[in-house]
């Protein structure tokens, strides 16, 4: 087992703790400008973002990057891992990061805290971008999909056992997850080590699956329940979904479904080659999609 000294990587970024919601957040944060705030997936780190980070910066945006609850060298709590609960960790980061509001990129289990932020703390989220992460509302058809992410989702049900099996080997089951669910020609080996060490930091791989498990098992809970009445409100703030083409964990034909929950400017943009890591599998593209999204919805949105 490692300490969270994983979580710190160098490059044009500064790392710092930020409190939020009775927790300490670890984040990556660079350049100056309105916030945009980052949010990763499974099983990865704010390290996913580093080509985002570059390229919003010199946009002239304040980008930042979050370990969520659980990852890296943010608290790794006994509870909150539910989506209502992490869109409160992250609408307090915006917060304490001394902003009103932010645009929010998220991906993943990243992107699901994201729409749940914009039904839930609408004040807090200007305009949301999501990759590879349908509307909760419309996440239970990838359950039917059949794909790689459902055999995931219900073996991470068990308890203790799926913990173990990531960690084994040095947490090889975390590279062979990379490689399965990304497009062809990725992760590099450099890039597999780097998450692998990340995984290993004590608590993440508990706390990285009580995600899945609150996802799954609050279907048929009343709290889940509640949730799900609760997104049922469309959106009206604007939406930009980015989607590879083949992303196997999140069939694209399910994951632009989510438009019909948006009555603000909504914008479907397939990234083609890619599979569900799209913003590093393909970053270039990622990149000008966003910025050019950014600059377009500015107006809308306002500058401040």
């Amino acid at each position: 087992m490692l300490d969270d000294s994983a979580a710190y990587v160098d490059g044009p970024w500064s790392h710092r703790t930020v409190s939020a919601a009775g927790a300490r957040f670890h984040v990556a944060e660079t350049g100056e400008g309105p916030l945009v705030l980052l949010l990763h997936g499974f099983p990865q780190f704010w390290w996913a973002w580093r080509s985002q980070l570059v390229a919003l910066a010199e946009a002239g945006y304040r980008a930042v990057a979050v370990d969520l609850r659980g990852y890296g060298a943010s608290d790794k709590t006994p509870r909150g891992y539910d989506l209502v609960g992490s869109a409160q960790d992250m609408a307090g980061l915006i917060r304490a990061l001394g902003a009103a509001d932010a645009i929010v990129v998220g991906h993943g289990v990243g992107g699901l805290v994201g729409w749940t932020m914009a039904s839930y703390h609408p004040e807090s989220v200007r305009a949301l971008a999501v990759l590879s992460a349908p509307h909760p509302r419309r996440a239970a058809r990838v359950l039917l999909s059949g794909g790689p992410g459902v055999s995931h989702m219900l073996r991470a049900q068990i308890p203790i056992l799926p913990e173990h099996r990531l960690l084994t080997d040095g947490c090889v089951r975390v590279g062979e997850l990379l490689d399965a669910w990304s497009g062809p020609g990725w992760p590099h080996a450099e890039t597999e080590e780097r998450y692998r060490l990340a995984f290993a930091i004590p608590k993440v791989s508990h706390c990285s699956l009580e995600y899945h498990r609150w996802i799954f098992r609050s279907r048929w809970r009343t709290d889940g329940l509640r949730y799900a009445l609760r997104m049922r409100t469309p959106l009206r703030i604007p939406v930009l979904q980015l989607h590879g083409s083949l992303d196997p964990v999140c069939p694209p034909k399910v994951a632009r479904a989510s438009g019909g929950l948006v009555r603000g400017p909504y914008l479907w943009k397939p990234v083609e080659g890619t599979g569900h890591f799209l913003h590093e599998e393909s970053p270039n593209e990622v990149n000008e999609a966003l910025v050019g999204w950014t600059s377009e919805i500015g107006t809308a949105v306002g500058d401040g």
